[in-house]
């Protein structure tokens, strides 16, 4: 149900609650998730109820773009300030800097949701425990889902805070799902909204992202730009034109990072080789890491 420009009014504003008030409906109190700014106006209203039973309302607000931070100038970036960010298979990303962090694991969500589709399947359609169990399932369907967003969002942020300026693969989802025999959990991961996550965050905290053409950025040698095909099960980067050696992954994030400066109508920078762009060591960052500090800083 969605209300646009009129039939809504939002009252007692105070505190973390309010009073939603709809044309036909009336007066319905509600509890915010997160402040409505003062110099936002409310554009559109909707309100639908989700599978667990609970309503939730949400608000399409127009902001002045006057508030948000400036870009940093296109010519300042350099690999100091700007990164490349590989959206991989054994990790969830590789940075041109030499950050990884893993997979989400959800598999103890995933045997509940199991056990709890099972104990749904014994229940006789339309009865009154067969609804309350069909409550229970799209709980943990809704936990399972909230929990992948929260990580984005806990990754996507500190991109944009890092960085001057992010880039990522342009993706063929459903080429890496056909690809994986871990499609439930890939799919789970919800690449695009990741990259829709970057994209929104970009303006809100001042940072370029752009998205890069993916083709030939594993193949392709980021110091010399010789192509060598490597079977998936390849991990190590090995130039037989140039010698240049490193992990399959940060090669790709440094290929996503040289493509994302011509992108930006920037070249690599002269005085800088890819040998000394790429750190050395790798920094893993556990997926716990993740959700309980929201970094990726040690």
């Amino acid at each position: 149900m969605t209300f646009s420009q009129s039939g809504f009014e939002l009252k007692n504003t105070s505190g973390r609650r309010a009073t939603l008030w709809l044309s036909k409906i009336g007066d319905i109190p509600i509890r915010y998730h997160r402040d409505i700014p003062d110099e936002a106006d409310i554009k559109e209203v909707t309100v639908k109820k989700e599978a667990t039973g609970k309503w939730f309302v949400s608000f399409a607000l127009e902001t002045d773009d006057a508030s948000l931070p400036e870009k940093p100038d296109v010519d300042s970036l350099d690999a100091s300030n700007s990164v490349g960010v590989d959206l991989g298979i054994l990790n969830y990303i590789h940075t041109s800097d030499g950050h990884t962090v893993d997979w989400l694991d959800p598999e103890d969500e995933y045997e509940r949701l199991q056990r709890e589709q099972r104990m749904l399947s014994r229940k006789e359609e339309g009865s009154n425990n067969y609804e309350k169990q069909r409550r229970e399932v799209a709980k943990v369907k809704r936990h399972i889902r909230r929990k992948v967003l929260d990580y984005q969002h806990k990754i996507t942020t500190w991109l944009v805070r890092e960085y001057d300026a992010v880039f990522v693969k342009e993706l063929n989802v459903k080429g890496m799902l056909e690809q994986s025999h871990n499609a439930r959990s890939k799919q789970d991961a919800a690449w695009r909204q990741f990259i829709i996550l970057l994209e929104y965050k970009a303006d809100l905290y001042g940072c370029h992202v752009k998205q890069v053409e993916p083709e030939g950025t594993t193949k392709e040698c980021a110091s010399c730009g010789v192509e060598t095909a490597k079977p998936i099960w390849v991990r190590e980067h090995s130039c037989p034109a140039c010698g240049f050696e490193c992990d399959r992954d940060a090669n790709a994030a440094m290929n996503v990072l040289q493509r994302g400066f011509s992108e930006l109508g920037l070249g690599w920078p002269e005085d800088t080789s890819v040998e000394t762009a790429l750190p050395t060591d790798t920094t893993t960052v556990s997926a716990k890491r993740v959700i309980e500090a929201g970094s990726l800083r040690a």
